[in-house]
């Protein structure tokens, strides 16, 4: 392959990992490309798993043999079979050495100089492949993984200018992992509630909305639980903002706890004293009853005065939800009938009967503009 055709790969894969949204599709880029760049039939990107001993596959492309996924859910192999992730990786280059590439044959060391590892060998007969080449890759002065590139049996032979091509491609792709890990910790950290950890209001919105669409178009079940701290302005006026601070971080695990029992539920801070639970798909007296155990531990915490708790559920009788506004409004009014009541207990919309109050309070008309104001609509009003 000439230079210029080489200069064009290797901004076609830094590219390509430029225009990804997430992890996956970093991942897919930085093989794919590498894969087109060596004009390889097979390509798959690992990382190294330090606290596991392990290698862990994130993406086989190209020609899979059977068994090989895209996306594998727990393809991994013990670095032992694969000692050359510790000792080149790691021993031979903190000696002075460079991360480079090397090249492994299906012949073997007939083939020409000897690789690191019949392990690979072996893989490349099974899998009907003629030779990989091999090349690290280091994030953060540290070894990170590594980019395998393979040819089908009959095609040319990798050779030396082809592994210091993949050295190459190696440092372009842990470029564009870095620049990946930056994207998601920043995408993290504006879903997250920087004081609890928990999800924060945008993230439930957006969230929501997309629960809300997959209930219109095919009757999803989407539960929200609404809970207000009771006794925070009482800890904070007489210990101070900071013992505040920690029962709201005591609460959001608690809140943690109990939402784990509702599979793939969503626990979110939406400001202040006010947490929610969102849960799309499971049935509704599940996410009640994660509702009723967090109403008891919340009752149980050392500082507070226990949570006033509503619940809204598309699986009761609130009439149709044709926006995530309307959910909301009925699991905040659930929440304000039960703090009203001062209920030990959740408080479930539609399951009063036909004229169910919290429904009906819902649905009330209320001048009060959409926006930060909306979510104490119903403070002060009569439940």
């Amino acid at each position: 392959m000439g230079e210029n055709r080489r200069l064009a790969a290797v901004v076609a894969l830094a590219q390509g990992m430029a225009a990804a949204h997430t992890p996956r599709e970093s991942w897919r880029a930085a093989a794919l490309g590498a894969c087109r760049a060596l004009e390889g039939s097979f390509a798959a990107l690992s990382v190294w798993e330090r606290d596991r001993g392990r290698l862990r596959v994130l993406v086989n492309v190209g020609d899979r043999a059977p068994g090989e996924e895209e996306f594998p859910e727990d393809e991994t192999y013990p670095v032992h079979q694969f000692p050359e992730i510790t000792e080149f990786l790691h021993e031979r280059w903190a000696a002075g050495g460079e991360p480079d590439a090397w090249v492994e044959a299906a012949e073997g060391p007939a083939a020409g100089r000897p690789g690191y590892c019949h392990q690979r060998v072996a893989a490349l007969r099974r899998r009907g492949r003629g030779c990989c080449v091999v090349a690290p890759i280091v994030q953060h002065g540290r070894a990170w993984g590594e980019l395998y590139v393979a040819r089908s049996s009959g095609d040319p032979f990798f050779d030396r200018a082809d592994a210091d091509f993949a050295t190459v491609l190696a440092a372009v792709v842990a470029a564009g992992l870095a620049q990946t890990e930056r994207l998601e910790e920043a995408r993290r950290l504006a879903f997250t509630d920087a004081l609890t950890g928990l999800a924060n209001r945008r993230a439930v919105d957006v969230r929501l909305e997309e629960a809300i669409d997959r209930h219109r178009a095919d009757g999803t079940v989407v539960s929200l639980v609404v809970c207000d701290l009771n006794g925070l302005k009482r800890v904070n006026d007489t210990l101070g903002h900071a013992v505040g601070d920690r029962l709201l971080e005591r609460f959001g695990s608690v809140l943690s706890l109990c939402g784990a029992m509702v599979p793939g539920a969503l626990a979110a801070r939406l400001g202040g004293d006010e947490f929610c639970l969102l849960s799309v798909g499971s049935p509704a007296d599940e996410v009640v009853k994660a509702a009723d155990e967090l109403c008891r531990r919340a009752a149980e915490l050392e500082l507070g005065e226990g949570v006033a708790c509503g619940v809204a559920s598309t699986e009761d009788a609130i009439g149709p939800v044709p926006s995530a506004r309307r959910l909301f409004r009925l699991a905040d009014a659930a929440q304000y009938r039960a703090k009203a009541l001062r209920a030990d207990r959740p408080v479930v919309a539609g399951r009063e009967g036909p004229e169910d109050p919290v429904v009906r309070l819902a649905d009330e008309p209320t001048p009060e503009p959409r926006g930060a104001g909306e979510r104490r609509r119903f403070r002060g009003r009569r439940p």
